[in-house]
């Protein structure tokens, strides 16, 4: 899912006509649009993204707040900035990405994530 689809989804479920929700938002209709159909890239500014989500009606940190969050960050190619700030996380992310390619992992690293999965 793409961030444009979550907030479509999410203004639907909310029974408003795009019109609708940005009168009642105060939202340029044209921009978020745009941002529904992947036209324009999700916003970085977390005082923006905060206006959304509260307008999408989206409690704090509720799985979809991080859902929208972690949307917006990846619709830029970036990684999202409270995993980024988690040391322990990032040691992790070449193992995420090698996975991804489809790397095949070696006994080693497999073992160190068993390890990691079961707490020991």
């Amino acid at each position: 899912m793409t961030f444009g689809d979550f907030i479509k989804n999410r203004r639907v479920a909310l029974g408003l006509t795009l019109r609708q929700f940005c009168q009642k938002s105060e939202l340029d209709p044209g921009n978020y649009s745009k941002l529904e159909r992947g036209v324009l890239t999700p916003p970085q500014e977390r005082e923006l993204l905060e206006k959304y989500a509260k307008c999408l009606q989206l409690k704090d940190g509720s799985s979809e707040w991080f859902e929208f969050f972690d949307l917006a960050a990846t619709g830029t190619g970036r990684i999202p900035d409270d995993v980024m700030q988690h040391k322990e996380a990032i040691t992790h992310l070449p193992l995420i990405f090698r996975t991804i390619r489809g790397e095949r992992l070696s006994k080693e690293e497999l073992e160190r994530l068993k390890k990691k999965v079961l707490g020991e």
